[in-house]
């Protein structure tokens, strides 16, 4: 994922798509997550989890908001 795409993701995410955020497949992001040692935060709601978007681009070193490109494209709109 590049870095327009990182930023335009909902609020909170799936774990496979985590996954792919992180570089790691599906069945190791759910074993990080079921032995405790997933690097963010982990919602869960009953058999669903989502992990939040902000803490993964912080681990990543990525601001939330847009980049400067978007902000210039929206500036204008």
């Amino acid at each position: 994922m590049n870095r327009e795409q990182l930023v335009d993701l909902p609020a909170v995410v799936d774990v496979p798509t985590a996954a792919q955020v992180l570089g790691l497949s599906k069945t190791a992001a759910y074993e990080l997550i079921r032995c405790g040692r997933w690097p963010t935060p982990v919602f869960r709601l009953g058999k669903l989890i989502r992990i939040p978007t902000a803490p993964l681009l912080t681990l990543l070193g990525i601001e939330s908001g847009p980049g400067p490109e978007q902000q210039e494209k929206r500036a204008l709109l």
